[in-house]
């Protein structure tokens, strides 16, 4: 009610998708369940208790926002940890709710160390390494002083993890890159090891994140983040590929969690040789019956899929025709005449034995799963189903 588009996303779905993933990783391995993104667009509110209750007790957000959001909708016991950005001012609250905090330069830790010193509380830090990928992480120069940092304040800290982020586990592109990476880690780690000092062994090591998990079976270690796969999603057609190569097998065992559905609004002719919608972009080159639906480039349907996008209508693929408009499409009916106001329109998910993937939607408007599934904007209801 009072929405031209809704959301489901579906439980035994995402069962399916952490069964796949827990007998991949195995059982002592902790899965954090990536739920930056608004949980990759399936919405944090309706998300964080499904997951729970599907198993999830460790959620990884990049920001110290997300993680306030997800703080009131977890259980007691669900662990956060925050991946990106959280400010000076915001890490007396991390320390107070246990939430973990990655630490990727020497500034931040010893703020961190500082504020817990005051509280006399611990913070609970990951060390994350810069390995290659050169974006975030601490450099191996300045190893030396983590480790009088980490002298000089004894009691104020919990080293949950050292880890590091994969500059395009996807791509076999990225192959040697990856593989100096891992590498690099090892040295790290060794470096921690020899220290000989309780306080500075982790408990957890982890690096992987979905695309490493499937391509690296080396980087799963202690914990994975797993972001896209539990969505139902293989990051990339080429590590789909591998896993089926590998495996041996030509199923593809995930399934999408997530569906896009709205409704016909209304229906009309046009004649030939009329154009259809703004400009000049679609001619009809004879008559059409076509139809209106209200999603548009403001719902997050992409205007570069004008003249491209697919829906479906009744169990058909129909084609987009015109320009997308802010907040509607228009669809052609000729392979469904008899379509009629009311009818639903598949705009990603299946009907029948049809199906409209993020996949090839992302596909057609040049986007990537990611991009696609974030945008979707959080004022579209969404609502759980079996």
């Amino acid at each position: 009610m009072f929405s031209t588009s809704h959301i489901e996303i579906s439980k035994s779905a995402l069962q399916n998708n952490y069964h796949f993933l827990r007998q991949l990783i195995g059982e002592n391995v902790t899965l954090s369940s990536v739920v930056k993104g608004n949980a990759y667009g399936h919405g944090l509110e309706n998300f964080i208790p499904l997951a729970e209750s599907c198993g999830a007790s460790h959620f990884s957000v990049f920001s110290a926002d997300e993680a306030f959001e997800v703080q009131k909708l977890k259980k007691e016991n669900s662990q956060i940890m925050i991946l990106g950005m959280i400010g000076n001012e915001e890490l007396e609250w991390a320390i107070r709710t246990s939430i973990e905090v990655y630490m990727f330069d020497l500034e931040r830790l010893e703020v961190g160390l500082q504020i817990a010193q005051k509280m006399q509380m611990p913070i609970k830090i990951h060390l994350e390494m810069e390995t290659g990928m050169n974006r975030i992480g601490i450099a191996k120069k300045d190893i030396p002083k983590v480790f009088q940092l980490l002298t000089n304040y004894p009691n104020c800290y919990i080293l949950e993890g050292i880890s590091t982020h994969y500059a395009g586990a996807e791509s076999i592109a990225n192959y040697v890159r990856v593989k100096q990476q891992i590498i690099n880690y090892k040295k790290i780690v060794k470096r921690f090891q020899r220290k000989e000092n309780p306080a500075f062994i982790p408990k957890k090591y982890h690096t992987a994140c979905s695309a490493a998990t499937i391509a690296y079976p080396q980087t799963r270690m202690d914990m994975v983040r797993i972001g896209i796969l539990q969505y139902g999603f293989f990051p990339t057609q080429e590590t789909l590929i591998q896993y089926l190569k590998d495996n041996k097998t030509h199923i593809d065992p995930l399934k999408r969690v997530l569906s896009w559905k709205s409704k016909i609004m209304t229906i009309k002719d046009v004649e030939a040789g009329e154009f259809i919608g703004y400009g000049t972009s679609f001619l009809a080159s004879q008559k059409m019956k076509i139809a209106i639906v209200p999603v548009g480039y403001a719902h997050g349907y992409s205007r570069s899929l004008s003249n491209m996008g697919r829906v479906l209508v009744r169990g058909e693929r129909m084609a987009v025709v015109g320009v997308v408009n802010m907040n509607l499409m228009i669809i052609d009916l000729e392979k469904m005449q008899s379509a009629e106001i009311g009818d639903e329109v598949i705009l990603i998910g299946k009907q029948g034995e049809q199906e409209v993937s993020v996949a090839s939607f992302s596909e057609m408007s040049n986007q990537l799963n990611y991009e696609l599934l974030t945008r979707l904007p959080m004022n579209i209801p969404r609502k759980i189903v079996e």
